[in-house]
C-alpha cells in the first residue's frame, strides 16, 4: 500500500514537501502528528487525523501520537481569533488519559517493527528551563520567519493581537518535531492544512540546528458542503466519548449528512476499499431515498468507534422512535442514553408523590404535564384512539398510571399520534 496515493484517492491529500513520497517508498518511516489536549476526549474533528494515522500504519510506517501535555499549557493560534484558556498541569493529565484511551481503539501498539507509539510533550518540556529554550532554540529562527506565517499574521492584523505565548507556539511545536527526529528518528510530521506554517518550522529548525532533513504532509481540512463547520450540531462538538455523545446520537451524525458530504465522508472517514465506495455510490445514485451510503457510513464508524453492541443500540434507538421497536428497549437505557435519545423532545418532571396514589391519563397529560393545553382537548384527543403511554394506547381518559408503569423507575414516554413524543420524568 503506497501511502501518499492513498491518501490522494481519498482526496485527503493537501501540501506535501518534495522528496516526501521518495522518502516513504524507500521503507518504514516513522511520522507523528500531535493531538490538543484541551478536552478529555477527541471529537470527530480529530477522526481525519486519527485515520491518517491509520493509512501510515497499515502502510508499513510507524506512527507517533503526540499528546500536546506543554503546548496544552500554551495553545496554538493556529485558525483562533483569540487566545484560549489556559489548562493546569492535573487538568492536563487527566485529559492526556482520556486521549489516550482512544487513540489506543485505532492504532496497533503490539505489531512489530511499526508498532504505534504515544509520546507526550510534557516529558521533554518540563525540565527545559526559558532561559536554555531561547538560547538553544530561539537563537536558530528568526522573528522576520515567524511573523510571515498566516497564523501569526491573522492575528497581529485582528482586534485581538496576540501574546508571546501564542506568538511562541510554532517554536515550541517546531522542537516537538526537532525532538522527536532527534531521539526517535521521526523523519515527517503529519497534520491539517492549518498546521503548515507549524509543521515546516519544525524542518526548519531540524535543518539549521543540526544540518538535518526533515519532512511534511498536510491534509485537507474537513467541511461541509454547505459551508458549516464539520463536527459541529445545534448542541455542540460530537464526541468520541459515549459519555458526552452517546451512540445513538453519533450515528445519527453520520447517518443525517447530506448526499454531496457522505460520498466525501465515506473516502476519509472509513477503511472501505475503492471499489466498495465506488458500489456504495452508485448504489445511492440509483436510489438516494434508502440513503444507502448513509447507513454505510455511519454503521462503519459507529463500530470502530462504539463497538458493535452500541451500533445495536443505536439502530433499536432510532426503530424506538420510529415505532418499530417496544417500550421495554428503554430499560437497556441508563439516564444519560434516555435523555439523549429524546434530546430535543419536549419534557416535563412531575413528582413521584403524583403517581403514588395514581392519577387519571387527562391529569397526567393536561394538569401535571403539559403535553395538551387543557383537559378538554387531552379528553377529546384520547377518544379518537391517538394518545398512548409508554407505546400503548390510553383506551379512556379516566385509565390511572402509578409508579408501577415507570420505565426505569423514573419514565413515562407519552404520544400524540405516531411522532410527536414527550418525555415525563419522575423525581
Amino acid at each position: 500500500m503506497n501511502f501518499v496515493e492513498e491518501l490522494r484517492w481519498r482526496g485527503m491529500l493537501h501540501d506535501i514537501m518534495p522528496g516526501t513520497e521518495e522518502l516513504l517508498n524507500k521503507g518504514m518511516v516513522s511520522g507523528y502528528i500531535g493531538f490538543d489536549p484541551t478536552a478529555d476526549s477527541l471529537h470527530v474533528g480529530s477522526l481525519a487525523q486519527i485515520m491518517t494515522m491509520i493509512h501510515f500504519q497499515r502502510a508499513g510506517h510507524k506512527p507517533f501520537a503526540l499528546v500536546g501535555g506543554a503546548t496544552g499549557m500554551v495553545g496554538d493560534p493556529s485558525g483562533k481569533s483569540a487566545e484560549r484558556n489556559l489548562l493546569s498541569e492535573d487538568a492536563l493529565q487527566h485529559n492526556l488519559a482520556g486521549i489516550r484511551g482512544q487513540l489506543e481503539k485505532f492504532l496497533d501498539f503490539d505489531c512489530g517493527a511499526n508498532s504505534a507509539r504515544m509520546v507526550n510533550n510534557y516529558d521533554w518540556f518540563k525540565d527545559f528551563s526559558f532561559l536554555n529554550f531561547i538560547r538553544d532554540v530561539g537563537k536558530h529562527i528568526t522573528v522576520n520567519y515567524m511573523m510571515a506565517k498566516d497564523s501569526v499574521k491573522n492575528r497581529i492584523g485582528g482586534d485581538t493581537g496576540m501574546s508571546f505565548t501564542e506568538f511562541s507556539y510554532q517554536l515550541v511545536q517546531g522542537y516537538d518535531f526537532y525532538y522527536l527526529w532527534k531521539h526517535h528518528n521521526c523523519a515527517l510530521q503529519m497534520g491539517g492544512s492549518d498546521q503548515w506554517g507549524n509543521i515546516v518550522t519544525g524542518t526548519e529548525l531540524i535543518r539549521r540546528k543540526d544540518a538535518g532533513e526533515a519532512f511534511a504532509i498536510t491534509t485537507q481540512l474537513i467541511k461541509k458542503a454547505d459551508g458549516t463547520k464539520f463536527g459541529k450540531t445545534e448542541g455542540g462538538n460530537i464526541w468520541l466519548d459515549p459519555e458526552k455523545t452517546s451512540s445513538y446520537k453519533f450515528y445519527q451524525f453520520w447517518l443525517n449528512t447530506s448526499d454531496e458530504d457522505a460520498k466525501t465522508y465515506v473516502r476519509i472517514f472509513t477503511l472501505f476499499d475503492r471499489e466498495t465506495i465506488e458500489s456504495l455510490e452508485a448504489d445511492q445514485d440509483a436510489a438516494p431515498h434508502l440513503r444507502t451510503l448513509q447507513k454505510a457510513l455511519a454503521k462503519d464508524i459507529t463500530i470502530r468507534v462504539h463497538g458493535e453492541a452500541e451500533y445495536e443500540k443505536a439502530i433499536k434507538s432510532s426503530e424506538f422512535l420510529f415505532g418499530n421497536t417496544g417500550i421495554e428497549f428503554l430499560n437497556e437505557l441508563n439516564d444519560a442514553e434516555v435523555l439523549a435519545l429524546f434530546e430535543g423532545v419536549p419534557n416535563f418532571n412531575i413528582s413521584l408523590n403524583d403517581l403514588a396514589n395514581g392519577i387519571a391519563a387527562v391529569d397526567l397529560l393536561a394538569a401535571s404535564t403539559s403535553v395538551f393545553p387543557s383537559k378538554g382537548e387531552a379528553k377529546k384527543m384520547i377518544a379518537g384512539g391517538g394518545v398512548a403511554v409508554n407505546k400503548v394506547k390510553i383506551n379512556t381518559a379516566d385509565d390511572v398510571y402509578n409508579k408501577d408503569v415507570l420505565i426505569n423507575g423514573k419514565y413515562l414516554v407519552a404520544q400524540k399520534g405516531k411522532k410527536n413524543y414527550f418525555l415525563i420524568i419522575a423525581e
